[in-house]
């Protein structure tokens, strides 16, 4: 039976990123988004087919956020903490579904373009063959865990700060950087990290 056309795909992404928002990735379910748009679970079908049809519907809502186009000028490294900022900004604004970032990163258009950026950029810099695999799945690696590290244990939250408090005696080196970490706000924790990152893999062009 053909979509009926009083639900756009926006509309239902939108009310299943509205659950996730809400209620957690654990949240979502067919039953759940329904309920969000008002209508039955069983009519619900009529769109898609299951979660993980709704899934892939949130990622591509949240990617068509994040602008595709490479900085046409500038350094290799700076061109790339743009990109990284970008898919930062639209992610970190619904970090419960970054996960899903890597389960359907293989389907959606939004990532395929994104990480297709990012590939230029590097091949443009010269890192390619093996090394630029490497480097872009670090890339992603560090994107993604440090959005879920910013909002799931921030430097400014109650764990650093019991660290801190902590015997100096047993844990010197833990202490003393726990005090330094309650001053770094969340904008410098990401680009610092970043740039360490980014750092390494300009360090050694003639590894694999």
């Amino acid at each position: 039976m053909p979509r009926p056309r009083s639900l756009s795909t926006e509309k239902l992404a939108g009310a299943a990123l509205a659950v996730i928002d809400r209620d957690g990735l654990a949240g979502l379910s067919m039953r759940a988004v329904a309920k969000e748009l008002g209508m039955s679970t069983m009519a619900l079908y009529r769109y898609v087919r299951d979660r993980e049809e709704l899934e892939g519907l949130v990622v591509d809502l949240v990617y068509a956020e994040v602008d595709p186009a490479p900085p046409p000028d500038g350094p290799w490294d700076e061109r790339i903490m743009i990109m990284a900022l970008r898919m930062r900004d639209a992610f970190g604004a619904h970090a419960a579904i970054v996960p899903l970032t890597l389960t359907h990163r293989h389907a959606s258009t939004g990532s395929l373009y994104w990480g297709e950026a990012v590939a230029g950029i590097l091949a443009e810099a010269g890192v390619t063959g093996p090394r630029a695999a490497i480097a872009l799945r670090a890339l992603i690696a560090y994107i993604i865990g440090a959005i879920q590290l910013e909002h799931l244990g921030p430097l400014a939250g109650e764990g650093t700060a019991a660290i801190a408090a902590l015997p100096a005696g047993e844990f010197p080196h833990m202490v003393e950087t726990a005090r330094h970490a309650r001053r770094i706000g969340p904008d410098e924790e990401f680009r610092g990290g970043l740039a360490a990152v980014l750092r390494g893999l300009g360090a050694a062009p003639g590894s694999p």
